[in-house]
């Protein structure tokens, strides 16, 4: 309990510092970096989720054992074109879905409230087509939506 006691303390405070939230100019400037190092605009960050192999937890049942046929935890993450984390969700059953953990985290519903605080849509570099929005690249499973 105390190694768990310890994590919470930390994070709850040191989260806010470390890996606050950006606003509206710090999405731009993680785009720029995204469009500079990979030739993708209007990409505001990269999502994906992993599963951490551990060992059965007590009177778990299945909850932990996913579809590889090991019992994990799933860690969510959404990093920038530096390959820093800006947003982490740890301890999803592993049974569940990439798409159900993206959903129901904290990043998934804000961004589906459209409360990230995204910039405005721009025109894509190079280019006078209709203003596009700023994406996060991911698998196609964990799309909430066209927009």
């Amino acid at each position: 309990m105390i190694i768990r006691e310890t994590c919470v303390a930390i994070w709850d405070a040191l989260h806010a510092a470390v890996m606050a939230q950006p606003h509206k100019e710090q999405w731009k400037e993680i785009a720029d970096v995204f469009h500079s190092t990979c030739q993708f605009p209007n990409c505001a960050g990269a999502i994906d989720g992993k599963h951490i192999r551990i060992k059965k937890p007590v009177r778990s049942g299945s909850q932990y054992y996913n579809y590889k046929k090991y019992f994990s935890f799933v860690l969510f993450a959404m990093c920038d074109a530096n390959y820093s984390f800006r947003y982490i969700d740890v301890g999803s059953y592993g049974s569940r879905s990439d798409s159900a953990i993206f959903a129901h985290s904290e990043f998934g519903k804000m961004l589906q409230d459209n409360a990230l605080d995204r910039p405005e849509h721009t025109t894509l570099p190079g280019t006078t087509s209709p203003a596009m929005p700023f994406v996060f690249v991911g698998k196609a499973s964990l799309q909430l939506s066209a927009d």
